[in-house]
């Protein structure tokens, strides 16, 4: 699965191997790197939960996809304004400072 991780224009991909043990320092390691450069504060986000949460989304299929992301997005998360895209993606957006902070997940199906 791939991430891509969206600050103020600017992007960094992020592939996922192993959706059931992903290794969320790593992600959010890079996902900080790019707020940093673009002097972006995420502190007030739960960036660290919201990835796993995206990745059940999509990889999670016990309730048959895609109802794992529609209910992911019908539940929602603090501070992020989810949406599910046809083909099984997730996007969450939220305000970071001044600027603009999306995160995208697509499956690897």
């Amino acid at each position: 699965m791939l991430l891509d991780a969206i600050v103020d224009g600017e992007s960094v991909s992020i592939q996922i191997d192993d959706p059931f043990h992903p290794d969320l320092d790593g992600i959010i390691g890079k996902i900080k790197g790019l707020a940093a450069s673009k002097g972006a504060d995420l502190s007030v986000l739960d960036v660290r939960g919201l990835i796993p949460k995206m990745i059940r989304g999509i990889a999670g299929c016990e309730s048959g996809c895609p109802s794992n992301a529609k209910e992911l997005v019908s539940r929602g998360v603090r501070n992020f304004e989810l949406q599910y895209i046809e083909g099984g993606i997730l996007s969450a957006r939220a305000t970071a400072g001044s600027g603009s902070f999306i995160l995208k997940m697509f499956p690897d199906f």
